[in-house]
């Protein structure tokens, strides 16, 4: 019997109009400095004078509207190996000059073991990143790369990311990325493009305001119970309703900043 997916049209407030709000957060604060807030996607630095311009085109203004830019928060420059036994390894290539102590580059980012890299050979590396991305109406978000920027030194390989439901399902995102050409060095410097976030709104012409949100207990207490499931079950999809179930009416509550002196 086909089962019916009901966390599709979940969380409806009634209001098609206008856009939908998409709130942002870092799931810790500890150095949180160091990571630069979502910045939409915007073709300002192109030509818009004449009329016909690429960039003036409704169709590319909407697609990039879509698309925020989250930067890399440090620098890595890394190298693969494997040590005497043959076991996959990291090299911080950057040594004593490294701006990020080795310890907590340690601490960020690791190879996923060899038994689970999706294809022989290719080494799968993971950047673990505090953001979040939450919604109070049904919002997917797609995990991509950053195709509209151009790279002057292409990466040696592919990012690959994901796309689930941050009204339901919000959790910390991890960069993750496959090591095609493991004989070159990976190198990205703090403040270049890492990845897009993408979002889905319903209906599809409704725009984003996206908002840095507040880490209320209420958010925290949802996030504990969800967080880690992908450690005890392989399809975390099948939990979507039950977490549905349990949601708090509120997820998002945006952070009132000072307005900056003049």
């Amino acid at each position: 019997m086909q089962l019916s997916v009901r966390f599709e049209n979940t969380r409806d407030t009634g209001s098609n109009s206008g856009p939908v709000t998409v709130g942002w957060c870092l799931n810790e604060t500890k150095a949180g400095i160091i990571y630069a807030p979502p910045e939409r996607v915007r073709s300002v630095d192109l030509d818009r004078s004449h009329a016909k311009s690429a960039s003036r085109c409704p169709a590319v203004i909407n697609l990039e509207s879509r698309h925020f830019l989250i930067r890399c928060p440090f620098d890595i420059h890394i190298g693969f190996a494997r040590d005497d036994k043959g076991k996959p390894v990291l090299k911080n290539l950057n040594g004593a000059a490294s701006t990020i102590r080795a310890s907590k580059l340690g601490d960020k980012l690791h190879l996923v073991g060899e038994a689970e890299w999706r294809h022989p050979g290719v080494p799968t590396l993971q950047l673990s990143l505090p953001y979040l991305f939450l919604c109070d109406e049904p919002v997917y978000m797609s995990q991509v790369a950053p195709f509209m920027h151009y790279s002057r030194e292409p990466l040696p390989g592919t990012i690959f990311g994901g796309r689930f439901p941050i009204n339901v399902w919000p959790r910390p995102l991890m960069w993750a990325f496959e090591w095609h050409e493991p004989q070159k060095p990976l190198k990205i410097a703090r403040g270049d493009p890492l990845f897009y976030a993408c979002f889905e709104t319903l209906p599809q012409d409704r725009g984003v305001a996206m908002v840095e949100a507040q880490r209320t207990p209420e958010l925290l207490e949802y996030l504990e119970l969800i967080s880690g499931a992908v450690n005890y079950v392989n399809q975390t999809f099948s939990l979507f309703e039950a977490a549905e179930a349990r949601r708090p009416e509120t997820l998002v509550t945006p952070v009132a900043r000072r307005p900056r002196q003049g």
